[in-house]
């Protein structure tokens, strides 16, 4: 089987009801199970803060396959996949979106709204510092800067 470059995935919501009188009191969305097939185990669970108008990235993990889901604010997950064509995901705290952006593939991470904005990110291989799993990218035929307009 071959792995995709990225992969968007709808996630499952539920209401949560009030104890006392059963009114729906909120939600919640299931990001991950030990069941489920979208993620083998996570070993790196952390958040992403990105500063209104900024632009995390772009960058390549060598080895770790990231998944992105949005807490608070917006997101632009801007991907280059392995036939150099550009995917310009959106998401927001209100969407159920998990984003995946596999091994290989060279990834931004945009906000374009001027609050800061809050990224839920899970990994299959954990982060340690120095050791160069990561690589800087430049996407030199897109233009960055339209998000900063």
């Amino acid at each position: 089987m071959q792995k995709k470059d990225f992969s968007v995935f709808q996630l499952e919501n539920h209401e949560t009801k009030d104890v006392l009188d059963s009114h729906i009191n909120g939600e919640l969305t299931v990001i991950w199970r030990n069941w489920d097939e979208i993620i083998n185990k996570p070993e790196m669970i952390y958040l992403n803060s990105v500063n209104p108008g900024e632009i995390k990235g772009p960058h390549r993990h060598k080895n770790r396959t990231s998944y992105f889901f949005c807490i608070q604010g917006e997101m632009i997950i801007l991907i280059q996949d392995k036939n150099g064509k550009y995917h310009e995901i959106e998401a927001n705290s209100g969407s159920s979106k998990l984003v995946s952006v596999s091994n290989g593939i060279s990834a931004a991470i945009i906000n374009p709204s001027n609050d800061i904005s809050k990224i839920l990110v899970m990994a299959d291989i954990a982060w340690k510092p120095n050791d160069n799993e990561m690589e800087n990218i430049k996407f030199d035929d897109y233009n960055l800067n339209k998000w900063k307009e």
